[in-house]
């Protein structure tokens, strides 16, 4: 979801924290929804099978579907025109694009049209049951001109990116030379809102975005530029107010540099432009190296000659020089160092004598050798997860007690009370106790980033470790301004803007440090939203504060909504307890859609893990995807079942893509001071899609039985038949 950007009076969020969304990437999304349901659909008919018997019932289903494809290819086409009349150096090639997507929508319906099968001897018409070849042919150019419209709205979306970057850029410019009052409130006005221009884009493009990493990059850039601005704004008020001081300059330029670079990330993110020399951040994490290495020694139980001896070598040695990182820390205990270098030092011994029986198994094949291959494969995998397992402790225990000594945050106290104060001494000696905290955390996040498990994760852990490593700088060039200056108001609120920027940090550490222990110990599926994704900080804007709890009225008719869609979530149980085999992927995908229906039940009662309404809507988009994760496993399933069967499901399944795309849409709409409707279109739509879900493992659960029974039939009558040709 799209974050707010700007500060009060500047431009942002309503008072829930919903941002707007740009109209441009509400068509795209659309163009991109309407594409998914056609796929399915138009797999459907080409693999229909010609030479079986059809039913009325089959019959009505195949127009169903035929009738479905150009509805769908309909709204396509008006939104693809929208962007084209929106875009006219695109227009020509969207609406040719357009143009042969309706042609092919328009055939698929007249070939699918059984009104032409109770006189085929008056008009001689062509049917999908007599030229299937011109299906595929419609499919093909369909398919095509989908994607050709898809690929030029993204050129389109890119391009408002980069332009509103660069609005942005030369205002910053501006904002830079400005020297009086008066002139910095209007240049900055205008600021605000080209940065709320560009949040929402941006925050639209980070939920289109497939590739985990991206997303997860591109968040940190965002949650950069939002915490930056408010920032922006403080240290340049204290400028112009003590032009002569060095500590309030040094402090603005270090804001002005750090959002510079962001919005360059931005714009590598969206055009898929990474600059030369840039490593990627996997190549020095211990965890990705080990699961590396792991794979390349399993692989010689099929090939001997996978890999070269010395290959293996040098891998191991690269990952255990990187275990440097923590022994030579001096915050990593004696017992924890120790047992570091034991394992270490027993990995190396245990290379050794796997590469001796490697060795021999090549030139030896015997039944002896290759069990003893497989036992000394086994042997160092086991030592190099008792690694993981000790680094783990190390990393996240170290992490942990920092956060704990650091919670009451004395040391930003101690600064804000010797500025006030003027204590120059006092300033001196606080300032060395945050810069030995600074680095303290900084080299956390350098270990935690080592044990982190996934990339997302570790892109979490740099970014924390960039903003540790700015900002306590600049909450020391603060403080340095305000004690020089200790009767300022604006330097006061400049200092107490950058200790919230800290604190806030330090929160995200906490949830960061939670998700890495999850995702260590397997238990990443249980988490609500998206924890490894750095949080907007609200303290930007005021007005982010205002609370959005409903009113009595509003609250009464949220709370029916909720039991009804608690109701909901106690037939899903019902349906999912059917079920044998409770690791079936429909199951898995049906009970966390279920377990998230019901936090939205608590949250209608004001209970549970969701606390407000910015929770609920991270809640939905989690919801929505996972209603798309399910309509993709019963389509897997789908592939096992007979013609009528298998359009029975389908049907279900694309009424149940819609009202998940449709509640994605809701999540994203803008609705400013207007929090309850929000969440009451959002509950509304959760029902039906719990109301679909309920169906869809019910009737799956029946095709499921039907389908072993008739498989236990064909066993029987197989070993039958057996018997009987002995006999």
């Amino acid at each position: 979801m799209a974050a707010s950007l700007g500060p009060a009076g500047v431009g942002g969020a309503g008072p829930s924290g919903f941002a707007f969304d740009s109209g441009l990437e509400i068509k795209t999304r659309s163009v991109e929804q309407t594409l998914l349901p056609l796929v399915s659909q138009i797999t459907t008919l080409i693999n229909h099978k010609d030479n079986t018997k059809k039913s009325d019932k089959t019959l009505q289903a195949i127009q169903r579907v035929g009738q479905a494809v150009n509805l769908a290819v309909g709204r396509f086409v008006k939104v693809g025109e929208a962007i084209a009349n929106e875009n006219w150096d695109l227009k020509e090639e969207i609406n040719i694009a357009c143009i042969e997507a309706k042609q092919a929508g328009e055939t698929i319906a007249a070939l699918t049209d059984i009104s032409s099968l109770n006189h085929p001897e008056s008009d001689g018409q062509i049917t999908i049951f007599t030229d299937k070849t011109g299906v595929i042919k419609a499919a093909r150019l369909l398919l095509s001109s989908v994607t050709k419209v898809l690929l030029l709205a993204d050129r389109v979306v890119i391009k408002q990116i980069i332009t509103s970057r660069n609005k942005v850029l030369a205002t910053m410019e501006r904002l830079e030379k400005v020297n009086s009052f008066q002139e910095f409130v209007q240049i900055f006005s205008q600021f605000g809102n080209e940065m709320v221009e560009f949040a929402h884009l941006t925050g639209d493009r980070q939920n289109d975005l497939k590739d985990e990493k991206k997303k997860a990059k591109m968040a940190a850039a965002r949650a950069v530029l939002e915490k930056c601005t408010m920032m922006l704004l403080t240290a340049s008020k204290t400028c112009l107010r003590h032009p002569n001081c060095e500590s309030a300059h040094k402090n603005k330029e270090g804001v002005f540099d750090r959002m510079k670079v962001a919005l360059d990330k931005v714009i590598e993110i969206v055009t898929d432009c990474k600059p030369s020399g840039e490593t990627d951040i996997s190549s020095v994490s211990i965890f990705t190296g080990i699961k590396e290495f792991k794979m390349n020694i399993e692989a010689l139980r099929e090939n001997l000659y996978f890999q070269s001896k010395e290959n293996l070598s040098v891998t191991l040695e690269v990952i255990l020089e990187r275990t440097e990182d923590f022994t030579d820390s001096a915050y990593t205990s004696h017992e924890h160092r120790e047992r570091i270098l034991e394992l270490s030092t027993q990995a190396r011994l245990e290379l050794q004598q796997l590469l001796s029986v490697w060795i021999q198994s090549q030139s030896n094949k015997t039944k002896s050798i290759a069990e003893e291959l497989e036992l000394t494969v086994l042997k160092i995998s086991h030592s190099l997860n008792e690694l993981k397992k000790e680094l783990h402790r190390t990393a996240t225990q170290l992490a942990a007690d920092l956060l704990k000594s650091h919670a009451d945050h004395v040391v930003l106290k101690a600064l804000k009370l010797t500025g006030v104060e003027g204590n120059l001494e006092g300033l001196a000696e606080y300032a060395c106790k945050l810069s030995e905290q600074k680095e303290q955390l900084v080299e956390v996040c350098r270990l935690l980033r080592h044990i982190s498990g996934t990339e997302p994760l570790e892109i979490t852990c740099v970014h924390a470790e960039e903003t540790f490593q700015v900002t306590g700088q600049q909450i020391i060039s603060a403080a340095e301004t305000l004690t020089l200056h200790p009767s300022s108001k604006i330097a006061k609120e400049n200092l107490d803007v950058f200790c919230e920027a800290w604190e806030s940090q330090i929160g995200d550490m906490s949830t960061l440090l939670r998700e890495i222990n999850d995702v260590f110990e397997g238990r990443r599926g249980e988490k609500y939203g998206y924890l490894s994704l750095p949080k907007p900080m609200n303290n930007a804007n005021p007005k982010s504060l205002k609370s959005d709890k409903p009113d009595a009225e509003e609250q009464a008719k949220i709370a029916k909504l909720g039991l009804k869609l608690g109701l909901l979530t106690s037939d899903a149980n019902c349906e999912i307890k059917k079920w044998e085999d409770q690791e079936n992927e429909i199951v898995r995908n049906g009970r966390n859609m279920s377990s998230m229906a019901y936090s939205l039940y608590l949250f209608t009662r004001g209970e549970g893990p969701l606390r407000t309404s910015q929770d609920l809507i991270h809640q939905l988009e989690v919801f929505a995807e996972e209603g798309l994760k399910l309509a993709s496993s019963v389509q897997v399933f789908s592939k096992q079942l007979k013609d009528d069967d298998k359009l029975m499901l389908l049907l279900e399944i694309n009424k149940l893509i819609p009202f998940c795309h449709q509640l994605q849409t809701v999540t994203k709409t803008p609705l400013q001071n207007q929090v309850f409707l929000k969440v009451d279109k959002c509950i509304t739509k959760t029902r039906s899609v719990m109301a679909i879900l309920v169906q869809l493992l019910s009737l799956c659960y029946k095709l499921l039985k039907k389908l072993q029974l008739e498989n236990n039939r064909w066993v029987s009558v197989t070993n039958k038949d057996s018997v009987d040709g002995k006999t």
